[in-house]
């Protein structure tokens, strides 16, 4: 009897066409150049938050941190209102996150339940907000009315709730939680109530993790709200404070700011050194946050994208 022999042929590697290799080499440049303009900014903030407050005036640091140096983050946490600016952003940013989202996914659940009437009125209603606004002005005059003006929850209401996030959320719950769950806990007796908590939000978790992320970077990032709506300095939030002390580098301007950094060294020359390295501390300070946020919820942003390009 003659023995069967087999014999594994290891597939190759398929040859690209020179027209598809030259796509690679230039889609790869290409590509390599965009991460290169991106990643550069952000490097060069942090080196030289940590270089010598003489070097960067002489326009040294480029590549590489020159003479390192900490008075730049010893003078930012001197500042007593930049400390107290963050913890404020910290409170505004929590308390405005829960809020967005516990209002967020009740109105999304109420538009994605396909028997509610007034949906299209009510759809019709919030899409409309989207492109018109009563304005700066207006805006205004009603938060005064309501007495919100120059209080924390005028910076923690403002933008609760995004149009945006609202119709990513509702296509969320039409497309991944299918309509049987709710009619099997309609069978058992369930309210609306219990089966939006039971059922609803304990599938959700992944479009609960996309609004914080949308909702709490959107929030941490807010200057403008503190900036109209706060007269109290001691409730502005980080980037509020933050763009006070970008945009007042000079002597004369800074006020307090310079006042207090002056107090320690032997001359404002000395000072304006240390304020000019002191900007880049502070970005890196106030940018933390975000990025270490963007860091761990990165796959669920890119999944809140995808859910965003569905139709429904």
């Amino acid at each position: 009897m003659a023995k069967s022999t087999s014999v594994s042929v290891k597939p190759g590697k398929r040859k690209l066409s020179r027209s598809n290799q030259i796509f690679r080499i230039v889609n790869t440049i290409f590509w390599t150049a965009i991460m290169f303009m991106i990643l550069y900014p952000l490097y060069l903030v942090v080196i030289a938050s940590i270089s010598d407050p003489d070097a960067i005036v002489r326009g040294e640091v480029v590549w590489h941190p020159v003479g390192i140096s900490m008075r730049g983050y010893e003078a930012v946490f001197k500042y007593n209102e930049l400390l107290r600016s963050y913890g404020n952003s910290f409170l505004y940013t929590f308390s405005s996150v829960v809020l967005s989202i516990v209002v967020t996914l009740l109105g999304a659940y109420v538009l994605s339940r396909p028997k509610f009437k007034g949906k299209a009125l009510f759809n019709l209603f919030f899409v409309f907000t989207m492109f018109f606004g009563g304005g700066l002005v207006p805006t205004f005059l009603t938060m005064r009315d309501l007495g919100l003006y120059n209080t924390p929850l005028v910076v923690i209401l403002m933008g609760s709730v995004s149009v945006w996030n609202l119709m990513v959320a509702r296509t969320f719950i039409q497309t991944s939680i299918p309509h049987e769950l709710y009619e099997a806990s309609m069978i058992d007796g369930a309210s609306h109530f219990a089966y939006f908590a039971k059922v609803v939000v304990p599938l959700s978790k992944t479009i609960i993790a996309v609004l914080a992320v949308y909702y709490g970077v959107a929030k941490w990032n807010d200057f403008f709200t503190g900036l109209v709506y706060l007269r109290d300095r001691n409730l502005f939030p980080l980037q509020t404070i933050l763009r006070e002390i970008l945009a007042t580098l000079q002597v004369d301007k800074t006020g307090d700011y310079m006042m207090n950094m002056a107090d320690d060294m032997s001359s404002m020359a000395e000072a304006i050194k240390v304020a000019q390295v002191a900007k880049y501390c502070i970005i890196v300070v106030a940018t933390g946050p975000v990025v270490v946020l963007y860091a761990f919820m990165q796959k669920y942003f890119e999944k809140g994208v995808m859910i965003g390009s569905l139709k429904g």
